[in-house]
């Protein structure tokens, strides 16, 4: 999933990036609740299970807009580094 929104979506727009974390942590939630009713029988109440997901897009949503512009920055300068010394573009 990650490989696909990588090639869709433009890593520059804050927004884009949020909304994909949010949609992100939503789907993972989803299948996670599924997977318990399924394999382990385990039941959870859904106004729980709602607020707990309504808690953990908040949370991540934060995460992201505090910590994104450093790992983008940090991303860049890997970037430089690998293409300047042309590390990896040596072999191919």
């Amino acid at each position: 999933m990650g490989g696909y929104l990588d090639k869709n979506f433009s890593k520059d727009s804050k927004i884009t990036i949020i909304l994909m974390v949010i949609f992100s942590t939503a789907f993972y939630e989803i299948l996670k609740y599924i997977f318990n009713i399924v394999i382990s029988h385990f039941y959870i109440d859904v106004w729980q299970f709602a607020k707990t997901l309504g808690k953990e897009i908040l949370y991540n949503g934060l995460l992201t807009i505090i910590l994104y512009p450093l790992l983008k920055k940090t991303g860049y300068y890997i970037e430089n580094v690998v293409k300047g010394n042309k590390i990896l573009t040596r072999y191919f």
